[in-house]
């Protein structure tokens, strides 16, 4: 159980690294949650970097968490993935919300 937005941001970044689509859609607000998830077995995600945090600490209800994750492509192309991701607390629970892709 992620005790942070931050905590369950890296959490996610592991989950897509590890191709676990099912605690990706757990994880998932219920009111943006997409009915599946697609993953791409040939993207490596390979580096999470926290760029910026807002809120989202063990006692609040939402939080932003700003991130690069460094990726490799089918093709072997390095790619980064820069988001401001929106978090929030469902049932006592972290859950992903929503992000806005950066750059």
């Amino acid at each position: 159980m992620a005790d942070t937005a931050e905590d369950l941001m890296r959490s996610r970044f592991s989950a897509f690294a590890l191709g676990l689509d099912v605690y990706l859609l757990a994880s998932w607000h219920l009111a943006t949650r997409p009915a599946t998830l697609k993953l791409d077995p040939a993207t490596v995600w390979r580096k999470l970097q926290i760029v910026d945090t807002v809120d989202g600490g063990p006692s609040a209800d939402i939080g932003v968490v700003e991130f690069r994750a460094s990726l490799r492509n089918a093709d072997g192309a390095a790619g980064v993935l820069h988001e401001r991701s929106r978090f929030a607390r469902v049932g006592g629970l972290w859950t992903y919300f929503d992000g806005d892709i950066l750059d």
